[in-house]
């Protein structure tokens, strides 16, 4: 029998673990089942955590009512009768599952989105694609911890959901291992926002300057901006925005916990051929993570991920939280990836003290527990005790404690918040923003002060100094309490200075007429004047005609240096057009520049007054920011364990404890215990199994009690429970592996007497493996051939052969592996001695 290994080490999730996940299969694909097995296995998501549906329909539309029967109302039920509704928080789509609802007459929505935050009317023709009502999603842009913060329009549940899949099972597989294997390595690589050609495709880029700032001042990541239609020429990449309609991508553009997208119509057409490139080609590049929409979304920058996904990823935020963190109205979304994929979540440590493997427990057992924080401006907060993955009672939950303060001085002024009762992170964080933003204290320091969730913005609106020049240290002090729980921590010791440029939009309307006259008064920052104007002439339309102001600005040299600017970023759109003017130096300062313009004739421009390019203002005044947290950064903890209510026999008892900030990073110990209240004990016999068993084959799991007044035997796997006998001292249950699939599947069995004692067996763990080519193989030639390959030993073998001309193999020997290493099978009965043109297959045979 092989048991399942529960390991004492440490792990790390940034907004969840495999205990917060509900993996959605469908068991009429084979494919499904193998991905989810294999996210299983790498998320260590419990057994009861899976949800099998049966979908045969099309793999890419659902109908809105058959989505509600076949996978919200199952969802939600399976969280209720498995006491999960209080502990998941995100679902996983196992490929060949629907991305689209169509609801006639209603609208079209994405799956993912419904499952955050319900199906959202959208009655329109398909190219006029306004924002729907109510589609707002109020988790967007929160910084908030998602169980405590989920959109308030959801009309039931609510759950970070995506999709893993890809055009292949092993592209779908590599999308699960760029999530997993990012986990906490904080990559140097640079993600790149593009801004491309294309104006329509490239709307996003407004968004890049402030998420560029905001990753600048964590200091540990590398985000930058570049204007370019090329996605070929670039690899190893930690992320890529971009608006491109068509590209190919490189097969190693991207590196583990890379976020990529593409602002165009048909993204999420991920099985259609729209005539633009989908997410998949970041998939098939590497991305760990990936958007589309699925219906045409218009170029509306609420319906596509923002720039800031990149800050929230460097905070420590999982995958999917980031995602629905800078989609606005995700309604037309599907978003691909493991949501749990955290690159620069932080380390802590949980660890017992004086609990070995398979410790017995009995009655009521004193536990000891050891937490500490991997930074002290990650302290731990709140400490849980799971069993077999489920929760089962919380040891702690540090708030910020009452009395504590915390004393901001910026620019040399100081100032204190005391913390009240009933305190959250989120409220010391509103409260301490309060007081910055007082007018008298603000019109000392001259810094504004915002809110996110638990973290402040500081942007400094004093125009006389740089950000080195602006000072910024804070204290947390335990105040009259009786322990210090509530922290307070700065970016840096000083403001920094913006890398953006200048910006100012601008509208066109109207019809110029011949002779019609539109000119610009430029003032530059040090006071000299350029004059340019143009007259239409040759009577061209409005567009044309305000080019040709724009064609002259770029060319006239007095505003080609540093202290110019330029025109950029034209596009006509139906009676109106559009540009921006942008400085050419980046800064504050540069952003001084202003420009006046002046129309006659039928032309009109909007704002036509002598302004600033100073449009993006907060991108351009100095910034720091201040993170709010609460816990300890150490601490011993004591816990009284009941175990007389729980089923004896074989558990995973784990601890998990969270970060006492919004991005909530899990740790976990985990130790395999044994509970004994009773003299109540069970079998579990397998035969026609083992470590590795062919999944199309056929096996058996013999379950006996050691008592007789059994009433109830119930068999466990993926997907909860497999069958079920009553009655019964013991039985055996026959099984095929084709149900569960390939992969690694856990099976255990818990008995029930007649007094309601239960007990629970030690799991077997068998990874199902295809008969036909499971098995990697060497070949060495020429005749006669040998073959070699990895064998367990006292396994029975098939090999089969087949000649290049036909690909037909035909079955050739059976042998017995002679150990559990190398299986070496010479071939002296070579049709073909050309091995280049023979082909071996080595299968199991169950």
């Amino acid at each position: 029998m092989f048991a399942s290994i529960c390991l004492l080490a440490p792990r790390v999730q940034a907004g969840g673990s495999g205990y917060n996940v509900v993996v959605i299969v469908n068991t009429l694909s084979s494919n499904s089942l193998a991905l989810a097995n294999y996210y299983c296995e790498r998320r260590g998501v419990p057994p009861e955590n899976i949800l099998r549906v049966q979908y045969n329909y099309a793999p890419t539309d659902i109908a809105d009512t058959t989505f509600t029967n076949v996978l919200l109302n199952p969802l939600t039920n399976l969280l209720a009768t498995r006491g999960l509704t209080s502990q998941v928080d995100a679902v996983v789509l196992s490929m060949d599952l629907p991305y689209r609802i169509i609801a006639a007459g209603v609208g079209v929505n994405g799956v993912t989105a419904a499952l955050f935050y319900g199906f959202k009317t959208d009655p329109r023709d398909v190219f006029t694609c306004p924002l729907a009502t109510n589609s707002a999603n109020s988790f967007a842009g929160t910084e908030e911890i998602f169980r405590f913060a989920k959109p308030t329009n959801a009309p039931n549940s609510s759950f970070l959901t995506t999709m893993l899949t890809a055009d292949t099972l092993a592209n779908a597989m590599r999308l699960v291992d760029q999530g997993v294997n990012s986990d906490r390595t904080f990559p140097t690589n640079t993600a790149l926002l593009a801004k491309t050609s294309l104006v329509a495709n490239n709307v996003r880029y407004q968004s890049f300057d402030d998420a560029i700032f905001n990753t600048r001042l964590r200091g540990n990541y590398s985000l930058d901006r570049t204007n370019t239609d090329a996605v070929s020429t670039f690899t190893n990449l930690l992320g890529f925005q971009t608006g491109l309609p068509g590209f190919t991508a490189a097969s190693n553009l991207l590196v583990p916990g890379a976020l990529a997208d593409s602002l165009n119509s048909f993204s999420g057409w991920l099985l259609e051929d729209s005539g633009q490139t989908n997410a998949l080609e970041f998939v098939r590049a590497g991305a760990a993570g990936s958007h589309g929409t699925i219906i045409e979304p218009c170029n509306y920058v609420e319906k596509f991920p923002a720039a800031e996904n990149y800050f929230y990823q460097a905070r420590g935020f999982a995958l999917a939280e980031g995602y629905y963190q800078s989609i606005t109205n995700p309604y037309e979304s599907v978003i691909l990836g493991d949501p749990l994929a955290a690159p620069f979540a932080t380390n802590g440590s949980v660890s017992w003290t004086g609990l070995a493997s398979n410790t017995v427990l009995a009655g009521t057992t004193n536990l000891s527990l050891q937490i500490a924080a991997g930074a002290t401006r990650t302290p731990l907060q709140r400490v849980d005790l799971f069993l077999d993955g489920k929760f089962l009672q919380t040891v702690t939950n540090l708030a910020p404690r009452q009395n504590n303060t915390v004393t901001v001085t910026l620019n040399g002024h100081a100032t204190t918040y005391t913390v009240p009762a009933s305190a959250t992170i989120k409220s010391v964080a509103s409260g301490v923003t309060a007081l910055l933003n007082g007018a008298a204290y603000q019109a000392l320091t001259k810094v504004v002060a915002l809110q996110h969730g638990d973290r402040l913005e500081l942007q400094s609106t004093d125009t006389t100094k740089s950000g080195a020049q602006l000072s910024c240290t804070v204290t947390s002090a335990i105040g009259t309490a009786s322990a210090l729980t509530t922290f307070i921590n700065p970016a840096r010791a000083n403001f920094l200075d913006t890398v953006a440029f200048g910006l100012r939009s601008y509208t066109n309307f109207g019809t110029p007429t011949t002779l019609s006259v539109f000119s610009v008064l430029v003032t530059k920052t040090n006071g000299s004047t350029v004059l340019l104007a143009v007259t239409n002439t040759a009577g061209n339309s409005q567009f044309t005609f305000v080019q040709q102001l724009l064609n002259l600005i770029n060319a006239t040299a007095s505003l080609t240096n540093t202290d110019g600017l330029v025109a950029e970023d034209a596009q006509a759109g139906g009676s109106q057009s559009y540009f921006n003017l942008r400085a050419r130096a980046p800064g504050w300062g540069p952003a001084g520049i202003k420009a006046d313009f002046a129309a006659t004739g039928g032309l009109f421009i909007t704002p036509a007054s002598n302004l600033a390019l100073d449009e993006n203002l907060t991108d351009l005044e100095p910034r720091n920011h201040l993170y709010l947290s609460a816990g300890t950064t150490n601490q011993t903890l004591t816990l009284a364990l009941v175990t007389t209510n729980l089923p004896d026999g074989a558990h995973e008892l784990a601890a998990v404890a969270y970060e006492g900030t919004h991005v909530w990073t899990q740790t976990r110990a985990s130790a395999p215990v044994q509970i004994k209240n009773s003299a109540l004990t069970a079998s579990l016999a397998i035969t026609n199994a083992d470590a590795t068993t062919a999944v199309e084959g056929t096996f058996t799991l013999g379950v006996a009690a050691s008592a007789t007044n059994i009433t109830l035997i119930e068999l466990f796997s993926a997907g909860g429970l497999v069958a079920a006998v009553t009655n019964q001292a013991s039985t055996v249950f026959n099984l095929g592996g084709s149900t569960f699939g390939l992969g690694r599947v856990p099976f255990y069995a818990v008995i029930t007497d007649a007094s309601g004692q239960q007990f629970r067996t030690t799991n077997f763990v068998t990874r199902f493996v295809g008969r036909e080519s499971a098995i990697p193989i060497q070949i060495f030639g020429p005749a006669p051939v040998q073959l070699l390959w990895p064998g367990i030993a006292g396994r029975l073998y098939d090999v089969l052969a087949a000649d290049a001309m036909t690909n037909s193999f035909a079955f050739r020997e059976t042998l017995t592996a002679s150990n559990s290493v190398n299986t070496f099978w010479p071939e002296t009965n070579v049709l073909n001695t050309n091995i280049a043109q023979r082909f071996y297959k080595v299968r199991v045979t169950p």
